[in-house]
């Protein structure tokens, strides 16, 4: 992603340092996500639905596995501690990166072992990174979404130094060496056809809830970027060189979108761009902005994909305070907001965690409520669905408590990840059955199991102060999330003795079932 060189520059000796964050964390594996006694600084009711994500990066051991070489046991460790976090934070999805540089966090028949786990890219790390990160988000309620960088190659410009085995020495017409780096040619009809495969193994094989693309497409808008041999070959017909790029990262966009839906139809498919598509100064159809445009200078029509419905959702990279001059968050929520009305496309904004407190920042990233605030603005656009955070670390490290005021002030309450829209109509699970409910000393204590055959991917707990049904279109009545299984058993430490609760179940879409029956503790 775009904030990656950032990340990069700034160096990782204190995500490395911090270790496995399980000891920094009282959040056992399995807890339930509860609404605690923290005031809202919410304007209305709490959304049922709403995205709360935060990204995991792999690249360069940003965050996971905090440096290569680390024994199995230990990168188990510390990924587990970055999910303990996400739940600690009241967080319900993950987005983790899982091929990062032309190779792979799962033993892929397409590329190499990423050098990133062991140090040495092609190596076996002695277990299945990716399908134990996928059980482990699962066991604790959160949803799993694979990010994908399609056509980065290598951190480094030498394909000598790539492993043996890997496409890019095997076809090295494929590759373009750039300002330090290696590529795939997004001009190559083999080269996209290849890269889909890579990523649609991981998809085919493994229970994501997502395929995530960041924000890396050409990398920039220049000669330097060699692909004058591929346009010759291919560029027929395209008034020029950006027109024939752009229609390369379109095709991408929608054949992955056919390749999903046929696939996995139940999973998400997005993207990350970066926040600006164009100007109003170059397009009327553009932003109140004046910074980079993705049409132009990463060709990738952006707002385009969204308008085609070939997107299920678009997180953009709104890295800007509210009140900048050159890209003004108040501005560009909104202005994202207008592009997805009437769409299906949904709208999860990308919140710049790491600039908190960041050398060279305008003052307003000083200040501990600038992220919420964000947050409190986009609660009156009805089109945003929530937000994802970079990068994990900046998410624990809650540099002068704005990641606490986030919560404090906007996720008091727990909530169930997005629904999309072309999923929203079909069946749900069946609702669970509620055995017990009693007082003891520790609270309210509830017992159910799961109905169907399928074990729910999670249960929403209701409470209610008499024998009135929830408040189903909002979190109103929502106390909790569970993890599923096929037999439960939580307490309501606070539940007052009238209280009546009600439990469902959450199928991997997110869809709930209908209501069990009510029950009071006796």
């Amino acid at each position: 992603m775009a904030m990656e060189r950032r990340t990069l520059l700034r160096g990782l000796a204190a995500t490395a340092a911090a270790g496995p964050l399980a000891s920094l964390l009282a959040v056992p594996a399995g807890a339930a996500v509860s609404a605690g006694a923290v005031a809202s600084g919410s304007a209305g009711p709490p959304l049922l639905h709403q995205m709360r994500g935060m990204w995991i990066a792999s690249v360069a051991n940003i965050n996971w596995p905090s440096k290569p070489g680390l024994t199995a046991d230990r990168q188990r460790a510390e990924l587990r501690a970055w999910l303990d976090l996400a739940v600690a934070r009241r967080l319900n999805s993950v987005f983790v990166q899982i091929r990062p540089t032309a190779d792979a966090f799962w033993p892929s028949p397409y590329e190499p072992w990423s050098q990133y786990l062991t140090g040495t890219q092609g190596k076996d790390p002695g277990y299945d990174p990716l399908g134990f990160a996928v059980a482990e988000a699962h066991r604790r309620g959160l949803a799993f979404h694979g990010w994908f960088n399609p056509y980065r190659v290598s951190m480094q410009g030498d394909s000598a130094r790539l492993h043996p085995d890997h496409p890019a020495r095997k076809h090295p017409d494929w590759i373009v060496a750039y300002a330090g780096r290696l590529y795939y040619n997004p001009g190559m009809p083999e080269v996209r056809a290849f890269v889909q495969d890579a990523m649609m193994d991981a998809v085919t094989r493994y229970d994501l809830d997502g395929l995530h693309f960041d924000d890396y497409f050409y990398p920039v808008n220049t000669p330097a970027f060699d692909d004058s041999a591929a346009f010759a070959a291919h560029g027929g017909g395209f008034p020029d060189l950006a027109a024939w790029r752009r229609n390369n990262v379109d095709l991408l966009v929608r054949e992955m979108r056919q390749r999903v839906l046929a696939a996995k139809p139940d999973i998400a498919w997005g993207i990350s761009p970066s926040g600006i598509w164009r100007n109003k100064g170059t397009d009327p159809l553009g932003s109140d902005t004046n910074g980079s445009q993705s049409y132009d200078n990463l060709h990738a029509d952006t707002r385009g994909w969204v308008k085609k419905g070939w997107l299920d959702y678009i997180a953009p990279q709104i890295y800007w305070n509210i009140g900048f001059a050159v890209a003004d968050y108040a501005k560009l929520a909104p202005w994202w907001a207008g592009v997805v009305a009437g769409t299906d496309t949904q709208l999860w904004i990308g919140q710049a965690a790491y600039k908190v407190t960041a050398a060279g920042q305008p003052a307003a990233w000083f200040e501990p409520g600038e992220l919420s605030a964000h947050l409190t603005l986009n609660e009156g656009l009805s089109r945003v669905g929530g937000d994802i955070w970079y990068n994990a670390a900046d998410v624990r490290d809650d540099r002068i408590g704005s990641i606490t005021k986030v919560v404090a002030d906007h996720y008091s309450a727990p909530a169930l990840a997005p629904v999309l829209p072309r999923l929203a109509g079909g069946g749900g699970p069946r609702r669970p059955v509620v055995t017990h409910a009693r007082r003891t000393a520790g609270g309210n204590e509830l017992r159910w199991h799961a109905t169907g055959a399928a074990i729910p991917r999670q249960y929403a707990i209701y409470r209610t102060p008499d024998a009135r049904l929830p408040d189903r279109r909002t979190a109103r009545h929502l106390i909790a999330l569970v993890p599923g299984t096929r037999h439960a058993t939580w307490t309501d430490p606070s539940g007052p003795r009238d209280a009546t609760y009600y439990v469902t179940a959450i199928d991997p879409s997110n869809r709930q079932s209908p209501l069990s029956a009510a029950r009071r503790p006796r």
